[in-house]
């Protein structure tokens, strides 16, 4: 069966406006701004303010992420520490940071039942007790089920590798909150191509659905559509389906009218195609990258990549 559907996000206060990079030039703003997004760690964003001016949120990215890299292993052990529990003391007593509170909240660590609140217990002590640091995972778009998975292979880890995997955990954090606060440039496009593998032509007339999937001010989520298009006789869009600052993170989600495709292209299907819409779901994580995502399809199968 499909996994289920996550609980509806408790309301969230409107986010701040996001900043441009060109408005964090001078250091108090800039280490007022992003001093928190390596937990408790400002020290990392006043170091990487010296290595700038940054053209865009990649770039800056990448400045804060060589500081930790380059930091002692006193220092990257400290930040590790930084880090609370999942579902730990510190967020029972409501003494997280704003960002891990919302964090936790959205993977639903907030709303745990007395069973679960004592599996994440066991896992976080033992964890400890082995590495000397806490359990370190980026959850604002994981599942409680994709937490607890986690734990075994990190627990049968060296403490050297998993040092090395709490880091990288601790970085696409970080990410996730620089943007959050940093504007990305307006570079990055989403693409599509459709080609019909069942006559080796790319598959012209084809209609497609844009949408994304939103949070409404309930909490509830909902599927907004962004874009409505029809391919051309290349099997592309004509341009690219968002683009600059239209395109932003999140998850996105295709739908191919692959079933009236083939039905108007004369190709033999039963009454009741195996193929008729394809929801093809995916999320953009860098809106400054290009996305290309296309479809191979026939009446009986499909598939997909991460194009660029």
């Amino acid at each position: 069966p499909p996994p289920p559907s996550p609980p509806p996000l408790p309301p969230q206060p409107p986010p701040p406006p996001m900043q441009p990079l060109a408005s964090l030039t001078e250091r108090s703003a800039f280490e007022s701004a992003l001093g928190g997004v390596y937990e408790k760690s400002a020290w990392v964003a006043s170091r990487t303010f010296d290595k700038g001016p940054f053209s865009s949120l990649s770039a800056l990215a990448t400045a804060m992420r060589e500081t930790v890299d380059s930091a002692t292993e006193e220092e990257q052990l400290a930040l590790l520490c930084a880090h609370p529990d999942l579902a730990g003391k510190a967020a029972l007593a409501g003494e997280l940071t704003p960002e891990s509170t919302s964090e936790q909240a959205r993977a639903g660590l907030s709303s745990l039942t007395a069973e679960e609140l004592e599996g994440f217990t066991a896992l976080n002590s033992k964890y400890r007790e082995k590495f000397g640091f806490p359990f370190i995972l980026a959850v604002r778009n994981a599942r409680k089920s994709t937490i607890l998975a986690a734990f075994p292979p990190r627990l049968a880890k060296t403490r050297g590798e998993e040092m090395a995997a709490a880091l990288a955990q601790v970085h696409k954090i970080a990410w996730m909150r620089m943007r959050d606060i940093v504007a990305a440039a307006p570079t990055g496009k989403l693409t599509c191509h459709v080609l019909d593998t069942a006559r080796g032509i790319p598959a012209a007339g084809m209609t497609i659905v844009l949408r994304k999937r939103v949070v409404q001010e309930s909490g509830e989520e909902a599927w907004k559509v962004v874009g409505n298009f029809v391919t051309n006789s290349d099997g592309r869009l004509n341009g690219p389906a968002l683009q600059g600052e239209a395109f932003t993170e999140g998850v996105y989600e295709w739908t191919f009218s692959v079933g009236d495709y083939f039905a108007a292209a004369g190709v033999p299907t039963p009454g009741t195609p195996f193929l008729s819409d394809v929801p093809l779901r995916f999320g953009i994580d860098n809106p400054e990258q290009h996305y290309h995502v296309p479809l191979l399809c026939s009446p009986w199968s499909y598939s997909t990549y991460r194009g660029s």
